[in-house]
């Protein structure tokens, strides 16, 4: 935690609902500001007359300025419902112009008034904004950039159009665009108008809307860069000495390793969370890192790095242990999200009834012609290395890598060479892989399952069974297979006397197993008798699971959000990093 910071006091944080009400009523007021420029005689009153008097070159900058401002109150009520320090410092600043100008020529005392009374709840409530803003890179420009650009080509055509009778002749849609895009640095165009002061105020206006554009899009680009998430060297050592020690613990604890996380230690350096931030969203990944008497102080820790930044804090694929101690440290709830399956390599065997179908097909595979070896990837040259890492990324399936809580993200790495490899072969080529990374002294977890779609059925079976054959020879007890996700819904509902809620509830994630690998994942952990271990989602209150949970499927890549605004999503159905297709 750095010193110097100042986080809202108990008694500032008795009343929760200020920024979200604050930021609501700056949208409102930014919005009004907006369609009174843009749509000519809106909310047009007798009152305000006086303002006939002026100069006309003044009311003309007053409507121009309250698009503007308009502009940037509706930008800014995002970070204000966030509780945003900056955001507050900006929008103090803007109300009492959006006041002036509302005096000056917009004829709405009434609204004025409104703008002064937020203006003063935010200066009687500035211990409730405090959040610092989110690290950004400078990719930031570019997007506000297109997107602010698009927004001033709209809103200045609405302009061009909005004074049909001051318009000399019939100009078309390219002549109005031509107007807008030369108006936006300051040249005239080739619309013109009747009167003169309809036509300054599309000038100042589209001037104005330049200007914001080209203001925030430097301010953006020149302002120091700071990547998202980055998991440095030293932070990786500190987490492999903490894994040395404590990594049996959790079979996720090595996922922490992935070097598009970021990471806290507690103070005495024996605990760490890895993390990454999504959308607003603080996502954690499993169980905290290293001496279990440490999780409270770096859980603190975490909570209060999620304050400073207004981020909502979550917890993905935590165990049993691990979600105990977050809920009752952070007073947040817990929700089971699905189970992981654990095979005992002592107990596992391919004899008797309930194992035929598993038996049946690994014969079957390996009389097709299919050998596997199982090694650590230390013992791999080079030039192997290269040619699993390209068959891999050749059975991908999907351009994007995904995982986040339980896929590492690479292969090969000096670093990791402690990692299992099982690859199956046939006629001298690579058909398929599994990647296993350390779990403590005794374990491995499974991290990449991949094959050549062209492959015999059962492959994959083949594998996991020779590696769990050869795993007492390596030196490993328990091994960690994929997740599954809602496990036990699925299992209970389609058991004798099950309720219809239950049965609804499974019927609806088969249907959804269509897309994502909700089902099938199960019935193939389930072929192995593995023991199913619960893994947990700890979150702060209901409403904030849906944010939650799509913050969690962009981390892991089933989400992509594309755009310069970001606003359109895209869902990736196919095979993820760790847990694939089978």
């Amino acid at each position: 935690m750095r010193r110097g910071v100042e986080f809202p006091s108990v008694k500032s944080l008795s009343r929760p609902w200020v920024p979200a009400v604050a930021g609501h009523a700056t949208l409102l007021i930014g919005l009004l500001d907006i369609v009174k420029t843009v749509a000519p005689g809106f909310g047009h009153t007798r009152m305000g007359q006086w303002s006939d008097f002026l100069p006309g070159i003044v009311t003309t900058v007053a409507r121009a300025s309250s698009l503007v401002v308009g502009i940037l109150l509706v930008m800014l009520a995002h970070g204000l419902r966030r509780g945003k320090a900056r955001a507050w410092r900006a929008v103090v600043v803007l109300l009492p112009v959006s006041a002036v100008v509302e005096i000056v020529h917009l004829r709405h005392l009434v609204t004025a008034a409104v703008s002064l009374v937020v203006c003063a709840a935010l200066l009687v409530n500035r211990r409730r904004f405090a959040a610092l803003s989110d690290p950004r890179t400078r990719r930031r420009a570019l997007w506000n950039l297109l997107g602010l650009g698009a927004l001033d080509l709209g809103l200045g055509y609405v302009l061009v159009s909005a004074h049909p009778a001051a318009i000399v002749g019939h100009p078309s849609v390219p002549d109005r665009l031509e107007h807008v895009a030369l108006g936006l640095v300051g040249v005239e165009g080739p619309v013109t108008y009747s009167a003169g002061h309809v036509s300054d105020l599309v000038y100042f206006s589209l001037l104005a809307l330049g200007t914001l554009t080209t203001v925030t899009t430097l301010y953006l680009a020149l302002r120091p860069e700071r990547p998202v998430a980055e998991l440095s060297a030293d932070d990786e050592r500190r987490l492999r000495e903490l894994l040395d020690r404590h990594g049996r613990r959790d079979s996720l604890g090595y996922f922490a390793l992935r070097r598009d996380k970021s990471v806290l230690f507690s103070p005495s350096g024996k605990a760490a969370i890895a993390y990454r931030v999504v959308s607003g969203v603080m996502l954690a990944s499993g169980d905290p890192i290293g001496d279990p008497e440490a999780w409270p102080t770096v859980i603190d820790r975490f909570m209060a790095e999620a304050r400073r930044h207004a981020w909502v804090p979550a917890v993905i694929g935590c165990g049993e242990t691990g979600g105990e101690v977050w809920t009752r440290r952070t007073g947040m709830s817990a929700l089971e999200l699905g189970d992981e399956a654990v095979v005992e390599v002592a107990g596992f065997t391919l004899e008797g009834r309930a194992m035929r179908n598993v038996r049946q097909m690994a014969n079957r595979v390996e009389r097709a012609g299919y050998t596997c070896r199982v090694r650590r990837v230390r013992d791999l040259a080079e030039a192997e290395k290269e040619r699993i890492r390209h068959a891999a990324d050749s059975w991908r399936g999907t351009d994007t890598e995904r995982g986040f809580s339980m896929a590492l993200g690479r292969f090969g790495d000096p670093a990791d060479g402690a990692c299992v490899v099982a690859t199956a072969h046939k006629d001298g080529e690579i058909r398929a892989v599994l990647h296993f990374v350390p779990w403590g002294p005794r374990g491995v977890s499974l991290d990449l399952m991949r094959r050549d779609r062209d492959a015999e059925p059962g492959l994959n079976e083949l594998l996991i069974v020779r590696t769990l054959q050869a795993a007492a020879g390596m030196g490993v007890e328990q091994v960690s297979l994929n997740f599954a996700m809602f496990r036990a819904v699925l299992a209970r509902g389609e058991r004798l006397g099950a309720g219809p809620v239950l049965r609804a509830w499974r019927g609806l994630l088969v249907f959804l197993s269509h897309w994502f690998q909700i089902e099938s994942l199960y019935r193939f952990n389930a072929k192995f008798r593995p023991i199913w271990e619960p893994r947990f989602v700890v979150y702060p209150n209901a409403r904030d699971l849906p944010r939650i949970g799509v913050s969690a499927l962009q981390a892991e890549a089933f989400i992509k959000l594309d755009g310069p605004a970001q606003l359109v999503a895209k869902v990736t159905p196919g095979r993820s990093a760790r847990r694939a297709a089978v």
